[in-house]
C-alpha cells in the first residue's frame, strides 16, 4: 500500500513528459481564398491567351505572343511564392531570368548550345540581340519542370527536368519560326518533323535545362508553407501544354508528325506527374 502513491506519482509525471514531448503532426492548410482566385485567373489567362494563338494574325498576333509569356510567367512565379514561399520565389526569378537571358546571348552570339539562330523585332525590347520577353519564357517553363521532377525522382531530378524542358521546346520553336520571331540556319540534322530547326536545338535545350534545374535543386527550399497551394497549377499548366501541343499540331498548325512526336517524348516526362497529382496530392 505504501509504494501505491509512488507508482501513481510516477506513471503522472510519465504521462506529463509524455505530452510535453508530444508533436502533432503538421497539417498543411491551404492557401486564402482570394489567393486561390487570383493564381486560378492568371492560370486560365495564360491558358486563354494560348487558344487565341491560332486564331490571329499579324499585330494582334504579336501582342498575344508577349502577354502569354508575361503572363504565363506571372502565374508560375506566384504559384511559387504561394505554394514554397518568398525564399524560393525571389531566389527562382532572379536566377532563371539571369540564366535565360545568358544563355540566349551565348546562342545568339556564338551559336552554342543550341545553334545559330537570330531573333527578330518583333519580340519587343531587345539588350545584345536578345528580346528581354525570352527570360520570362524561362521564368514560365522552368518552375513546372523542376517541380515535376522533384516530384518523380530525388537522383535524377537534373535529368529529368531538363527532358521535360527540351520536350516542351518541341512545341514552342515550331510556332515562333512559323511566325517569325526567330529564324534558324539549317545545314544539317534537324529536329523529327520539322525541317527548320536544327536537332542541335533539341540538345541544346536538354544542356541547358538540366543545367538550370540541377542548380535550382541546390539553392532553392523544398519545403513547402505550411498554408501554400497545391501542385493543381503546375499540373494543369503541364497538361495544357500536352494537349494543345498535339491538337495544335495537328489540326491547326498543320504538323501531324510533330503532333505525335512530340506528345510522345513530352508526355513520357510529363504524364507520370500528371498521373501521380490527378490520384491527389497535399
Amino acid at each position: 500500500k505504501s509504494s501505491l502513491p509512488a507508482l501513481t506519482s510516477s506513471i503522472r509525471q510519465t504521462s506529463l513528459m509524455s505530452i510535453r514531448h508530444y508533436t502533432p503532426r503538421r497539417r498543411r492548410r491551404g492557401i486564402s481564398q482570394r489567393a486561390r482566385i487570383t493564381l486560378g485567373a492568371t492560370l486560365a489567362l495564360t491558358i486563354l491567351l494560348q487558344i487565341s494563338y491560332p486564331l490571329l494574325d499579324g499585330e494582334p498576333l504579336r501582342i498575344v505572343t508577349i502577354a502569354t509569356v508575361l503572363v504565363g510567367a506571372s502565374a508560375m512565379v506566384l504559384h511559387a511564392y504561394l505554394s514554397f514561399g518568398i525564399k524560393y520565389a525571389s531566389r527562382y526569378l532572379i536566377i532563371t531570368a539571369l540564366f535565360g537571358y545568358f544563355i540566349e546571348l551565348l546562342g545568339v552570339h556564338t551559336g552554342w548550345p543550341f545553334g545559330v539562330y537570330e531573333y527578330s523585332s518583333t519580340l519587343g525590347i531587345s539588350i545584345a540581340s536578345v528580346p528581354l520577353v525570352v527570360p520570362f519564357a524561362w521564368v514560365m517553363m522552368v518552375h513546372p519542370a523542376l517541380v515535376a521532377a522533384r516530384r518523380i525522382t530525388q537522383k535524377w531530378t537534373f535529368l529529368y527536368g531538363g527532358a521535360l524542358l527540351a520536350g516542351w521546346d518541341l512545341f514552342l520553336d515550331p510556332q515562333m519560326v512559323a511566325a517569325g520571331r526567330w529564324t534558324w540556319v539549317v545545314d544539317g540534322a534537324h529536329v523529327p518533323f520539322t525541317p527548320d530547326i536544327p536537332l542541335s536545338n533539341f540538345f541544346g535545350w536538354l544542356l541547358s535545362g538540366c543545367a538550370i534545374v540541377a542548380f535550382l535543386n541546390l539553392v532553392l527550399p523544398f519545403e513547402r508553407r505550411r498554408e501554400s497551394a497545391s501542385l493543381r497549377a503546375v499540373t494543369i499548366l503541364l497538361a495544357w501544354v500536352l494537349f494543345s501541343g498535339f491538337i495544335g499540331n495537328l489540326f491547326f498548325f498543320d504538323r501531324p508528325g510533330l503532333a505525335f512526336f512530340g506528345s510522345l517524348f513530352f508526355g513520357a516526362f510529363a504524364a507520370p506527374f500528371i498521373y501521380k497529382n490527378w490520384l491527389g496530392e497535399a
